[in-house]
């Protein structure tokens, strides 16, 4: 099993961050829009459409207030596991950092399933902030 461990600083409270995070139902509009063009939940799960064309169902696992950690899972195209989480940890005033990991098989599929990770933090980043602090 491939582990993906990916973080990025980001110039936002965790407050704020997180607000977005835990939204899972509008990740397409308020964390990772251009990256994620849709999101619709349905039960415990969220169909998520990527920019690149892929969907997927995602089994919401926990959105947990305390720690500010989201967890989920998704099978489907060519991972035959794969479970993640997100967690945002204060950085001091205004600042934060994103932890975003990763299991998943097969193997092979960590390169490009990385690259999209990263790609996703990167526009988190600029998405979370370029958004006025108290929207």
């Amino acid at each position: 099993m491939a582990t993906i461990y990916k973080e990025i600083a980001i110039e936002r409270n965790r407050e704020f961050v997180w607000d977005a995070i835990r939204d899972v139902g509008a990740i397409h509009k308020r964390l990772v829009p251009g990256f994620v063009v849709d999101c619709r939940l349905e039960g415990d799960s969220r169909i998520v459409t990527f920019a690149n064309g892929m969907v997927v169902r995602e089994l919401i696992v926990d959105v947990d207030d305390k720690t500010c950690r989201h967890s989920w899972s998704a099978r489907g195209g060519p991972l035959t596991h794969h479970n993640a989480s997100i967690q945002v940890f204060s950085d001091g005033h205004d600042k934060c950092r994103v932890v975003w990991i990763a299991d998943l098989m097969p193997n092979e599929a960590a390169e490009a399933i990385g690259e999209m990770i990263q790609q996703g933090l990167n526009t988190m980043k600029q998405t979370l902030e370029s958004s006025p602090a108290g929207g």
